[in-house]
């Protein structure tokens, strides 16, 4: 997905797939906007110049930034039962069959 992010370094708006952290432009830390790519590329191009602008007050871009949590790779497989640890048996990948080498296949 398409996603809006602005650099209050180089103070542009960048249209980035994905939640990125860091500018492409000069490398500083990006803030990911609350606006969807389709109703940003709708503006007319006075509403983009006055959402930059307002973008480079601090205060405001707080207010239009979200914040973006990544999520754990150990969250995906946690158990739901809170008294049992995750485990590996958890993963889907578990109940496959091991590989071997000598294993013979036949199809008919």
């Amino acid at each position: 997905m398409m996603y809006i992010h602005y650099c209050k370094y180089c103070r542009r708006i960048h249209i980035l797939n994905g939640h990125k952290l860091y500018c492409p432009a000069c490398s500083g830390k990006l803030s990911e906007l609350n606006i969807s790519y389709i109703k940003y590329v709708n503006l007319t191009r006075e509403e983009r110049h006055a959402l930059k602008e307002k973008c480079a007050d601090e205060k405001n871009l707080r207010e239009l930034s979200v914040e973006y949590r990544r999520r754990n790779g150990r969250q995906w497989f946690q158990s739901s039962d809170p008294a049992r640890p995750a485990s590996v048996t958890d993963n889907k990948s578990a109940s496959r069959p091991e590989y071997s080498p000598h294993l013979q296949v036949s199809v008919s």
